[in-house]
């Protein structure tokens, strides 16, 4: 194997003195040492120390913009799967602008079982209460089209720096693709095949550097 690997961490493993450095995500201190909670890639810089874990589950956080599939038609809204040990709850009010009389509209003619939408978290309630919103820039219904779900933590390697790697494979392959941080990705267009593909081999090798490399070699190569 001449291909160059990032460190990997086990949870309990010693990372730095924290020396006034900020603890990040899935890190925590014990007499100023400061150890990882999770298997992962540590990510030490001048001002934080935090571990990118390569497993778990997505937990929701305000903000995030998801990719949800409709599972329940209620009376005030929809319930969504995102992917999370939590189901989020769509309110009609952050779904439709205008005023539905719910005792003579059937909601279901906006979202309905099955559809999928590319929406944003809006509120996080202590007992786990997921809300999300249709109500932003990004916000759309997803039509046609297949969903890949990947780690969750594996998104930013996905994504890429500046979006770098997305764009890589949407010119190689033609395809539309738009990525929730809650770790399902949307794919359309002409080679769906080729862009699931290369979403499958950042996942599985995100801890090994030139990855970018790699996957554009694998995206230039013929059937």
């Amino acid at each position: 194997m001449n291909e160059k690997e990032r460190p990997i961490v086990l949870p309990g493993e010693f990372l730095c003195e924290r020396e006034g450095k900020r603890i990040g995500d899935n890190v925590y201190e014990e007499n100023g040492k400061v150890f990882s909670k999770v298997i992962g890639i540590p990510k030490i810089t001048e001002s934080e120390i935090s571990v990118i874990a390569l497993s778990g589950k997505y937990m929701p956080k305000v903000g995030d913009r998801v990719i949800g599939t409709i599972i329940g038609v209620e009376v005030a809204g929809w319930f969504v799967d995102i992917n999370s040990p939590y189901v989020a709850f769509l309110p009609l009010g952050e779904a439709v602008e205008e005023f539905v009389d719910t005792s003579r509209v059937d909601i279901s003619k906006y979202y309905d079982v099955n559809e999928v939408i590319f929406c944003r978290i809006l509120k996080v309630a202590k007992n786990k209460i997921i809300q999300v919103t249709m109500h932003d820039l990004h916000a759309k219904k997803l039509v046609g089209g297949v969903l890949v779900k990947i780690t969750p933590s594996k998104v930013p390697r996905v994504i890429g720096k500046g979006g770098s790697m997305i764009n890589l494979i949407k010119n190689k392959t033609n395809c539309e693709l738009l990525v929730g941080q809650n770790g399902v990705i949307w794919v359309k267009g002409k080679d769906k095949s080729k862009a699931i593909e290369a979403i499958l081999l950042i996942e599985k090798e995100s801890h090994i550097i030139g990855l970018t490399e790699k996957v554009e070699k694998m995206l230039s190569e013929e059937k």
